[in-house]
């Protein structure tokens, strides 16, 4: 049933008596404009999707490495590699993090950037209560987007 065709059998006086406003807004919860059952958390974007979608210009490479397509971000100081998945849906699988800290940290530094076919990834996580950077990461540079060697 379309919100249209809803719409108009509550303008019936009949209708209107049998039909709440919580019966009402419980049908058009689920109709689109043009009647389909839309699922509200399908439209919804994900979490990666915001991140990846809202990168600035130098955190984010799309081009082309060893002759395939490659779509990376880094986000919190690690290179994710996106893919569509199901549905449509982006998605991102981890291609590279700095070393492990044994201390909370937090990112300082991220960036892409491309030079000569190859990605150059500077990543540098800061230790809370301590000054300047890094504890942990450095520069990276990959000819594939996934094997990756620091410099």
């Amino acid at each position: 049933m379309t919100a249209h065709t809803i719409i108009q059998r509550i303008s019936r006086p009949a209708g209107a008596m049998l039909l709440s406003m919580a019966g009402l807004a419980g049908l058009l919860a689920g109709c689109d404009d043009a009647g389909s059952s839309v699922s509200p958390q399908s439209a919804q974007p994900t979490p990666e999707e915001i991140a990846i979608r809202t990168a600035p210009a130098e955190q984010v490479f799309q081009g082309t490495l060893a002759g395939q397509p490659v779509h990376l971000v880094v986000h919190d100081c690690e290179v994710l590699r996106v893919r569509q998945g199901p549905q449509g849906r982006l998605e991102w699988t981890s291609v590279l993090a700095p070393e492990p800290y044994p201390l909370p940290t937090a990112c300082e530094r991220q960036s892409l950037s491309f030079d000569a076919g190859q990605v150059t990834a500077r990543l540098g996580r800061r230790a809370f209560g301590a000054g300047g950077c890094c504890a942990s990461g450095g520069t990276y540079r990959s000819a594939d987007g996934l094997t990756w060697k620091k410099l």
